[in-house]
């Protein structure tokens, strides 16, 4: 059994619960420490020794190496098993949405969520093209889960576990995932495999 890990994460936070879904998924053992960003939490010295961006996830691997940014630490605890592909095409594909979940959906979707649910913003002081910007990202999945039932592979890999986190929670930021069913249907589908409870109803 492998060592175990130390997370540092806000579970308010789709960016931490990648981390948590991937050690779950593949039965790492890991300690939990929760770390709040509304309180500031990742603003303390002891955490910006770990993480000087001052962002959840930071995991500490058994030799008390930091390690942060959900994506790559996804990589790190999944590098050999079944959520990375061994062929080249497939594992850059799975990059691909790796990268578009950071830079595409990530700063639309969860932003949004966070401005809503966690700030409790009326939405005249939330940025207003957020939700456009949200609605965009979920017609791109919309459009490539038309045709199948996973990112890539036909399996479930990191590209899922990543868009999936915060994607669930979308009805929080006020987004009906009925509009999108395809993409509706992958996130129960991928909560069926990572054994989660279902979040949209």
């Amino acid at each position: 059994m492998s060592s175990p890990i130390t997370i540092y994460g806000d579970s308010s936070s789709g960016n931490s619960l990648k981390v948590k879904f991937v050690c779950d998924k593949l039965n790492r053992p890991y300690r939990w420490v929760e770390t709040s960003v509304v309180k500031k939490e990742t603003r303390t010295p002891a955490f910006l020794a770990m993480n000087p961006v001052g962002q959840v996830p930071v995991i500490l691997l058994a030799d008390g190496t930091p390690l942060a940014q959900s994506n790559a630490i996804m990589l790190h605890l999944a590098e050999g098993s079944d959520l990375v592909p061994q062929d080249a095409l497939a594992r850059a594909l799975v990059m691909q949405w790796l990268f578009w979940e950071q830079y595409g959906h990530e700063p639309a979707i969860a932003v949004l969520i966070f401005h809503k649910a966690h700030l409790k913003k009326p939405a005249h002081e939330i940025n207003p093209e957020l939700l456009p910007k949200s609605e965009s990202a979920l017609n791109v999945m919309e459009q490539h889960l038309s045709q199948r039932s996973y990112f890539v592979a036909d399996r479930l890999t990191l590209a899922d576990i990543a868009l999936v986190a915060y994607t669930r929670k979308a009805p929080d930021a006020g987004i009906d995932l009925a509009r999108w069913p395809a993409v509706r249907a992958w996130v129960a589908r991928i909560e069926t495999d990572l054994g989660l409870s279902s979040y949209v109803a």
